[in-house]
Parts: structure tokens; sequence; C-alpha cells
């Protein structure tokens, strides 16, 4: 296998849903910085256009298994699956890249990156470097942690929260989306404590929090991606997250554990995301003028520290994350094994996609 490690095409990056909001977003970026990503998905007018229109190379392929023997056989230096449903497609399309071939995705739900974090030794042995959850999701709060507990001992707990603030394009929720709405009831809630992982109710720790810019947002516990990585970056025992996507008010609060158990049933869960999926979106601008990371992290002798990243638009922000991720893995920049994005590159890859720090 290694021996096939000279045939990965020097620097040439895949876009695998480049007909997307941040495969187009990236799509544009990387060629914006003199790039000439290749565009890969089933065969479609938009895609074509966007190609020619940019005057790029497409790759067809229908399907995962398509997909992946299409990455094997034409050996890109990186994959960037912006495609969703990341806990099917993930580590199909990332050992399609070995060896010597890098990845890169935006998961954020638990049971994807997990997954993808389980090959680490694999793409360790095979020199290729894994990097998921390359958004502002997991990374606006790992890298405040990181940060934080440089040059320290492990924390005695750590709290991030995670307060994005979107623009909505017009238009419907679509499957991906929807799937991760039902995948969060079905989940419920999740900590750290003592150590272990343990069951949380969702929508618990809710948080009431005035920004470094003066405005104020509601946040409160959700099963996410952000609980495993700010406890790999931390070696805390208690770790806790709150987002600003989670429900916040008491009457919603009150009825979730009710809804996660009917969502337990299978036909129940494709149904409500059939339903989700087909919800009509207005247009309207974010929320809030920044999205924000946020962590607190106390240490067993009582220090606490307190630390924030500022981004834009949450979803302009995961667009400059994953192309900043693509480029540095395209350069060799990347450690093999597999990683969150600041285990992967170091936090200062939130700099690099046009984040700032605020540090106490």
């Amino acid at each position: 296998m290694p021996g096939t490690m000279h045939h990965i095409r020097s620097g040439e990056i895949w876009i695998l849903g480049a007909a997307g909001r941040i495969g187009s977003a990236v799509t544009t970026r990387l060629v914006d910085r003199g790039l000439r990503p290749v565009l890969v998905g089933r065969e479609s007018d938009r895609l074509r256009k966007t190609a020619e229109d940019l005057g790029l190379r497409v790759v067809i392929a229908d399907g995962i298994d398509a997909l992946a023997a299409e990455v094997t056989l034409q050996r890109p230096a990186v994959v960037f699956n912006a495609i969703g449903t990341y806990a099917e497609t993930a580590t199909t399309l990332a050992r399609a890249c070995m060896p010597g071939g890098h990845y890169l995705d935006l998961a954020a739900d638990m049971t994807a990156v997990s997954r993808l974090l389980e090959l680490h030794e694999e793409a360790a042995a095979q020199g290729s470097t894994l990097v998921t959850s390359s958004g502002f999701g997991v990374l606006a709060t790992e890298a405040v942690v990181v940060k934080l507990c440089e040059n320290r001992p492990a924390p005695a707990a750590v709290r991030v929260d995670a307060l994005s603030s979107v623009a909505t394009e017009e238009g419907v929720m679509g499957s991906g989306f929807a799937t991760s709405i039902i995948d969060s009831m079905t989940t419920g809630g999740r900590r750290y404590k003592n150590g272990r992982m343990v069951t949380a109710r969702l929508g618990a720790d809710p948080q009431h929090l005035t920004l470094p810019d003066g405005q104020k947002v509601k946040s409160a516990g959700a099963p996410s991606a952000e609980l495993l990585a700010a406890h790999r970056a931390s070696n805390a025992p208690s770790v806790t997250v709150t987002t600003a996507l989670a429900p916040t008010s008491p009457v919603v609060r009150a009825i979730l554990p009710l809804a996660a158990k009917l969502m337990c049933f299978p036909a129940l869960q494709r149904f409500a995301v059939r339903q989700l999926a087909g919800t009509k979106l207005k247009a309207a601008p974010r929320p809030r003028r920044h999205s924000w990371g946020h962590a607190v992290i106390t240490w067993p002798d009582g220090t606490r520290r307190e630390g924030w990243l500022r981004t834009d638009d949450g979803m302009d922000y995961t667009a400059a994350v994953a192309t900043e991720v693509a480029v540095q893995l395209a350069k060799g920049e990347g450690k093999p094994g597999a990683y969150t994005p600041a285990a992967a590159l170091g936090p200062d890859i939130a700099i690099a996609a046009g984040g700032t720090f605020l540090l106490g």
C-alpha cells in the first residue's frame, strides 16, 4: 500500500458537495487564493455551470461507494467532504484517501466525530491526516480551551458555549440539518463527570450570557462534538457544553424528554426528518453582530480563566475554516492521524480563518 503514495496528485483539493452553501463558498475562496479545486458530485446543471464559470475540472460520481472509488483511483491530495450525513459517509471517504491523502469534513455530532477519531492509528500508520469538525462548530470553542490550557496542568472543570449567529438563506431546511436536529433529540444531553461521559437532560445548564460586545444570548446543553473536543483538549474530569442552537424556553425544555422518547421509534424519526426537511425558511439577517466561542476553565487550586473567540457569521466562518484547513493539508502541514482542527493544526488556525481571541 505505501508504494502507491507517489501517485497522490500534489496539492489537488477535491470538494464533495460543491453545489451546497458551504461547498460553493469554499470553492470560491480557494479560487480566490489561486488554487484550482476539483468539483465532485452527481450530474447536475448547477455543478457543471459552476465548474464552467470558474474553469474547474469536474468528477461525476453518484453515491458514497462511487465517490470513494474515484478518490481511490485518482488520488487527490485532499478531500473535503461537504455532503453531510457524516455518520454514514466520513469513514468510507476518509479510508479512500489512504495512504497519503488527507481528509476534512464539517461533522459536529458526537457519533460521526467519534467514528472518525477512531481512525487515528490507522491514519497515522498510513501517513494521512483526517480533520473532522472543520468549521465554526467545535473549533470556536476548542481553540479557546487549547489557548487557556497552554503550559498549565489539567483543569478540574471546563464549560464551553458555542454561540453562533447565522444569516438564514431563503429555501428549505434540507435533510442534513433536519437529521442533525432529530439526532440531537434522540441522543439526549451529555457531559463529562468524574472523567466519564454521562447522560444529561437535553436543554440542561441554561446560560444567560453577556457577550464582550454587550449583546446578550441564551444557550443550553445539547449533545455536540464540542464536548469531545473540549475534553480531549483539557483532560478535565468535568466538562459541559451549551449551544445557542439548543431550546432555552422553559416550556420547550419541559416537553423535550417526552419528544425524545417518541423519536426513539425509527418510523417516527423518519417522518419527523421528512417533515422538518421540507420546512420553508425565510431569509433573515444574523441575530447578533458576531458569533462567539466561549470557555470558562477552573483549576483544582481555584484559579479561573475565561476566554472568547469572536468571528463574524457562523456559516461564513465555517467556510473560512474549511478553506484554511484544506490549504494547510494540501501543503502537508498536518500531522498524520485523526483530529479536530486545533488538535491537528494548532489553535491559531482559528486566527488564520479570521477569528479573534479575547483571553482573560
